[in-house]
């Protein structure tokens, strides 16, 4: 059977896909090459032609998945005055502590990333760098956006941790109160 000329671009970009979402419910270093593989309808054997390794793959996920969360998080311009707090009224939901296969990669693959090589570190200090100076730039606080971002990503992994929803939503809402309180301020309400 003949395949497409795209068929490898294709192939690479579902695999892409789903190990983000497979990964980040999972696991990356526990989740196998035949479960990516058999997950866009391939056998292992396969994998070796879209990636030199499976380290190569996690490398691509990540990079892929913090240059989005850079992305939604930091806006631009054109962004609205409240979009930071838009944006982490969404990060601090029930709904993003509940499908960590569809939400940030930090809460649940942090401890993969910090044990993976520089390249992955360098690409997820770049994402955070970037949010936190656009964020630094809209409060005038450094030192807040760090927090933020700290609290923020910590509170989500403790909210995927409990068993009750209860203690979920006090978990996120306490957070989202806290930040709300205390660090985002934009330079016209101090």
């Amino acid at each position: 059977m003949r395949y497409s000329k795209t068929h490898k671009d294709e192939t690479r970009l579902k695999l892409l896909n789903s190990s983000r979402a497979i990964t980040k419910k999972g696991g990356f270093s526990v989740t196998s090459v035949d479960t990516l593989m058999s997950a866009v309808g391939m056998t292992g054997g396969a994998f070796y032609n879209h990636f030199p390794s499976k380290q190569a793959l996690f490398q691509a996920v990540i990079e892929e998945e913090v240059q989005n969360s850079r992305e939604m998080l930091a806006g631009d311009e054109n962004s609205s005055d409240d979009h930071v707090i838009k944006w982490l009224r969404k990060y601090l939901s029930v709904s993003h502590a509940l499908h960590p296969d569809d939400g940030c990669v930090l809460p649940t693959l942090g401890p993969e990333i910090a044990r993976s090589g520089p390249e992955v570190r360098s690409a997820v200090e770049a994402a955070v760098t970037g949010i936190q100076k656009a964020w630094s730039a809209r409060t005038s606080d450094g030192d807040a956006a760090w927090a933020v971002i700290a609290q923020c990503i910590g509170a989500l992994a403790l909210a995927r941790m409990v068993e009750s929803e209860e203690t979920r939503e006090e978990i996120l809402q306490a957070n989202l109160r806290v930040i709300e309180k205390h660090h985002l301020h934009t330079p016209d309400d101090q």
